[in-house]
């Protein structure tokens, strides 16, 4: 099973992965890293390698980050750039983190990528607007 690592700026990897597992279940093979205010680039670059050690990381790692070009996304570009079955997702939602989840057991690590990414984006959506749709369905 492909490992993940959700990273984020303050705690919102750990609520993700709890709100996540609220709705599949528990999850394993994963981790929650938080970079905090005062930290550096290299102090989670090191907490990012120390939680791999802890990982079974045979079948890929997939690095679940919040922004493109934050200090998540950097310290793990400085790892995956170093590993063939590594690499990193921005814009985590919680969408996005089930679809990894559920999809990480029977595929690979591209295919995972590539399900997330479409869950993520298919996750956002406009009320009003999908309101409307379902209106005009009824008639």
């Amino acid at each position: 099973m492909i490992a993940i690592v959700v990273g984020t700026h303050g705690n919102l990897s750990k609520e993700l992965l709890k709100a996540s597992e609220m709705i599949i279940g528990q999850q394993h093979n994963v981790e929650a890293v938080t970079f905090q205010l005062g930290e550096s680039i290299e102090d989670l670059t090191l907490r990012y390698e120390e939680t791999l050690s802890n990982l079974d990381t045979s079948e890929g790692v997939l690095f679940i980050v919040d922004l493109f070009g934050g200090s998540p996304y950097n310290a793990a570009s400085l790892v995956a750039i170093k590993q063939e079955k590594m690499d990193i997702i921005t814009g985590v939602n919680l969408p996005m983190l089930i679809k990894a989840f559920v999809s990480r057991k029977t595929s690979s690590l591209e295919e995972v990528i590539k399900a997330s990414e479409i869950s993520g984006r298919e996750g956002i959506k406009q009320f009003k607007e999908n309101f409307s749709l379902v209106e005009e369905e009824e008639l």
